[in-house]
């Protein structure tokens, strides 16, 4: 269930065992936090409490996207870790002016009523992050609830993170990211209308906007494709400006679904990221591009297996 309050909460959420935290990604140090907050007190209810928007999109507004996972992908990978209840509050000027001893005293205690808290050894909150975790282990005993402080995770010689992740995305090892992300990472959207060139080349391509989405590497990718029906195909996909065209001013993610045909114009669709293949290039033509697209294909038919 997922709750954007932390007034007049359902019952049943109430007097969980919580993991705070941003979340972005939902990787396996995130999953360690969950992992806690359930071991220390398994007799309750698992809730995770996350912030909507990113509490850095509130404050620099002006950042190019750097999100790894949007509310709802988000709160999915949460409940797929365990998360009963995912508390997604609103994190506007007002949250943000919230001491934080009044986040412990008016969210966590008096609001969601939790008995046990757990998150990472960073977790700041409060008025300009006025309060730590030691800040948060005194005010939460005060007020009887446990707290888990759980170390970073490490994988490959090194501390998982959201910051790491995002950077082996935007350096083109979307397989690296995914054994720090416990999954191939995901980019979810709509599929909208393009110009259909991809239709008179003869690779009709499903067409998303990458929006608030991080932007990876520009080039092509072997992928999988999480489909609207729930099934999963593999795929080609190229994530770029379009230079051979004249060039987009937004990034698009194109993808081409291998033996497959249908209209999903409108719905939604999960686009995973598996292997890098090249960077964006700039052809001399279609046709030069029409062959570039198909030894991409053929790259990704063996990258996939």
């Amino acid at each position: 269930m997922l709750i954007d309050t932390w007034h007049h909460i359902p019952r049943e959420a109430r007097g969980a065992t919580l993991a705070l935290g941003n979340f972005d990604g939902v990787h396996i140090g995130h999953a360690a936090v969950l992992r806690a907050a359930h071991a220390a007190r398994p007799d309750l209810p698992l809730a995770a409490l996350t912030f909507e928007p990113h509490p850095r999109e509130h404050f620099r507004p002006d950042d190019p996207p750097f999100r790894l996972t949007l509310l709802t992908a988000k709160a999915a990978a949460l409940r797929a870790a365990g998360a009963r209840f995912v508390f997604a509050l609103p994190f506007d000027a007002a949250f943000a002016a919230l001491t934080a001893e009044q986040f412990v005293e008016q969210v966590l205690h008096k609001g969601i009523g939790a008995k046990h808290l757990s998150c990472g050894p960073d977790f700041a909150f409060g008025h300009r992050r006025g309060g730590d975790v030691a800040f948060l282990q005194r005010e939460a005993e005060a007020r009887g609830m446990g707290l888990s402080i759980v170390p970073p995770v490490q994988h490959g010689g090194e501390a998982v993170s959201s910051t790491r992740i995002r950077r082996l995305l935007q350096d083109g090892y979307p397989d690296r990211a995914a054994e720090k992300l416990g999954r191939p990472w995901e980019i979810r959207g709509t599929v909208v209308h393009g110009d259909k060139l991809g239709r008179v080349l003869g690779w009709p391509t499903a067409n998303m906007w990458l929006g608030r989405h991080l932007e990876p590497a520009r080039g092509v990718y072997a992928v999988t494709v999480a489909l609207p029906d729930g099934t999963e195909a593999k795929g080609v996909a190229n994530v770029g400006r379009r230079p051979t065209l004249g060039g987009d001013p937004e990034t698009r993610l194109e993808t081409y679904i291998f033996d497959w045909s249908g209209d999903i114009y409108g719905q939604e669709i999960g686009v995973r990221l598996v292997r890098f293949l090249r960077p964006d290039a700039k052809f001399a033509g279609l046709e030069e591009l029409k062959a570039a697209i198909a030894e991409d294909a053929r790259q990704a038919r063996e990258a996939l297996g």
